[in-house]
C-alpha cells in the first residue's frame, strides 16, 4: 500500500510544478523540488539508523503516519485541481504494463536468490517481455492510449528516460550495497552509516537548486552528461580505495564528487523529461519516467548484486570488500553509459511547439527543427 501511494504521489508533484511554473522558470522549480527531495534523502538513512539503533527497524514504516497527517489537509486546501485531456483510462493497456512490468521486476530480484539460469527467473522474464510487447502493439491502435508512442519519437523524451534509466541503475545498485559497506565492511552501526553517508546522500540539498536554474540559461544536456561522468568518478573512486581500514575523510571526498553529480543530473532529467511534451502530456510523461527509473533501479540492483554474490561475502569485512569493489566499478560503468544518452539529448528545449500551435501532430515534426521554436535563446 505505501509503495502504490508513493508511485502515485511522486509522478503528480512534476506535473503540479510544470503546470505552475513558466517553461523559462520551470528549471528553477524543479532544482528546488530536487533539492526537497535532496533533503529527504539525506535524512531518510539518519532518521531511519537513529529509529533502528533506538527501537527496531520496523518503526521506520510509521514515519509516513505523521507526515500524512499534516500534509493530508495541507494538499486539499493548497494544491489547485487539474485534469488531463483523455476522459477514459485505457484498462487494458494498465494491465498489460502492470503485469510486464512487474514479470521484470520479479525476474531481476528473484535472479540473485533462485539463479539467473532457473526457470522461474527466465518464465518471469520472458513473460515480462511478451507483455511488455503487448503493450507497445496495444498503445499503437488503443483509442486512448495509457503511454501515446508518439512521445518517444520527441528526441528530448527519449534520451531524456535514457538518462533517467541508467543513472538510476547505478544510484541504486551502489546505495544499496554501500550501506552495507559501511556496517559490514567498515563496523559502522545503522545510525553511523546514515551519518558516514551524509556526503553522498546530502548534496542536492545545495547543488539541484543551482542546476536547476542554471539549466534554464545553457539546457539540461550539459548538466546531464556532467553529472552522469561525476557519478561515474566518483563511485569508481571509492571501489578503487575502499578498504576495511579506511577513514571518513578518504570516503567523503569520493562521495561527495558522486553526489554532486547525481545533484546536477537529478533536477535537469526531470526538467527535460518536462520540458520535451506538450502541456497536456505532463502527466503521462512524468508517469513514464518514473515507471523509467524504478525500471533502471531494479535492474541496477539486481546487476551490482550479481557481480557482488559469492561464497562467504558476508564471512569477514576483507571477503566483503573483495566483493565490494567490482560491483561498484559495475555502477560506475553504468552511469558512463548513461553519459551517450545526455550527448544525444537537444542542446536546449524551447518553448514547446504544442502551446504554441496546440497541434500535438506538429510537435513531433517541429523537433527535426528546434532551432524554429526558440523564440527567447
Amino acid at each position: 500500500m505505501q509503495g502504490g501511494a508513493a508511485a502515485i504521489v511522486m509522478p503528480l508533484t512534476l506535473t503540479l510544478i510544470s503546470q505552475a511554473f513558466p517553461a523559462e522558470k520551470r528549471g528553477m522549480a524543479i532544482g528546488l523540488w530536487g533539492g526537497i527531495a535532496g533533503t529527504a534523502v539525506a535524512m531518510g538513512p539518519v532518521v531511519g539508523g537513529a529509529i533502528t539503533n533506538g527501537l527496531d527497524w520496523q518503526w521506520i514504516f510509521w514515519l509516513n503516519v505523521p507526515i500524512g497527517l499534516v500534509l493530508v489537509p495541507l494538499a486539499l486546501r493548497r494544491l489547485t485541481e487539474s485534469f488531463g485531456p483523455r476522459p477514459r483510462l485505457d484498462l487494458l493497456g494498465l494491465a498489460l504494463a502492470g503485469a510486464g512490468f512487474l514479470g521484470l521486476t520479479w525476474g531481476l530480484v528473484r535472479a540473485n536468490t533462485v539463479g539467473w539460469a532457473s526457470a522461474e527467473v527466465i518464465s518471469s522474464l520472458l513473460a515480462g517481455a511478451a507483455l511488455v510487447a503487448g503493450f507497445v502493439a496495444w498503445q499503437r491502435r488503443a483509442p486512448n492510449p495509457m503511454v501515446p508512442l508518439r512521445l518517444f519519437r520527441l528526441r528530448g523524451f527519449t534520451t531524456a528516460n535514457g538518462v533517467s534509466f541508467f543513472m538510476y541503475a547505478s544510484l541504486f545498485g551502489a546505495l544499496f550495497l554501500m550501506s552495507q559497506f559501511l556496517q559490514i565492511g567498515l563496523g559502522n552501526s545503522p545510525l553511523a552509516a546514515g551519518l558516514w553517508i551524509l556526503p553522498w546522500t546530502a548534496t542536492p540539498m545545495l547543488i539541484a537548486p543551482v542546476a536547476g536554474t542554471l539549466a534554464d540559461r545553457w539546457g539540461n544536456r550539459p548538466f546531464m552528461a556532467a553529472g552522469l561522468a561525476l557519478q561515474a568518478i566518483g563511485l569508481g573512486w571509492v571501489a578503487a580505495i575502499a578498504d576495511p581500514g579506511m577513514g571518513y575523510a578518504e570516503l567523503s571526498a569520493a562521495l561527495t564528487v558522486a553526489g554532486v553529480g547525481t545533484s546536477m543530473c537529478f533536477p535537469t532529467v526531470a526538467n527535460a523529461v518536462m520540458g520535451s511534451v506538450p502541456q497536456q502530456e505532463a502527466g503521462v510523461a512524468s508517469g513514464t519516467n518514473s515507471a523509467v527509473r524504478e525500471l533502471g533501479g531494479v535492474f541496477g540492483i539486481a546487476v551490482l548484486a550479481a557481480v557482488f554474490t559469492g561464497p562467504a561475502v558476508y564471512g569477514s569485512p576483507d571477503a566483503f570488500v573483495d566483493a565490494f569493489k567490482p560491483a561498484l566499478w559495475v555502477g560506475a560503468g553504468l552511469a558512463a553509459v548513461g553519459i551517450v544518452s545526455a550527448l544525444l539529448a537537444p542542446r536546449h528545449e524551447g518553448p514547446h511547439p504544442v502551446e504554441a500551435s496546440g497541434s500535438p501532430a506538429r510537435a513531433a515534426d517541429a523537433q527535426a527543427v528546434p532551432q524554429m521554436v526558440r523564440t527567447d535563446q
